[in-house]
């Protein structure tokens, strides 16, 4: 292992990998984070042997796009943020071929839900397992973004950077998503 990879930061490991395209030091990166891109695999696969997969085309696709960092960021939001997107398409497009494609979000504010207001106390007392069911009756997009707040303890900056989107949509996304989840776990 490169000694002096191991002393820099993740940003001047990242632009040294890009500048020299040194496989040694992307295996630095690589050890550095595969535990992290590996648990968040994990957490959209059905297996560890999946996951496994999912991690190693997650680092192929990463070497091929490094360049694309440009440094506005942390380096470990941004791998979250490349990772969270490979495996969202991953799980689409799974998904498409085994059923019809369901409508993510609808921004149809006329629309009036019973569960407008679901309390994170209610939210977080679902049970395990019938939790883990209705998860998998949810968009992708909408199971994510729960994962990333609840599973992940992502604050809403973090998501907000993450999705590149603004502090009220990352709001309104996690509301809608939690009351499409309490709507899918009371059908069961």
């Amino acid at each position: 292992m490169n000694t002096v990879a191991v002393k820099i930061s993740d940003e001047e490991l990242v632009f040294e990998i890009v500048k020299t395209n040194n496989t040694e030091l992307f295996a630095t990166l690589y050890d550095r984070f595969s535990k992290v891109v590996y648990n968040k695999c994990y957490s959209f696969s059905k297996s560890k042997e999946e996951a496994e997969d999912l991690m190693h085309d997650v680092f192929v696709r990463l070497f091929l796009k490094l360049n694309t960092f440009k440094g506005t960021a942390k380096f470990s939001t941004w791998l979250y943020s490349f990772t969270y997107n490979f495996c969202v398409n991953y799980v689409q497009r799974n998904s498409y071929k085994k059923q019809e494609k369901q409508t993510v979000i609808t921004d149809d504010i006329r629309e009036v839900s019973t569960y407008s207001d679901v309390e994170d106390s209610y939210f977080l007392a679902l049970k395990t397992a019938k939790l883990k069911e209705a998860l998998t009756l949810i968009s992708p997009a909408d199971k994510m973004i729960l994962l990333m707040k609840y599973q992940d303890d992502r604050s809403i900056k973090d998501i907000q950077d993450i999705l590149e989107i603004g502090e009220s949509a990352v709001k309104m996304r996690v509301k809608r998503a939690k009351e499409k989840l309490v709507k899918a776990y009371e059908s069961l």
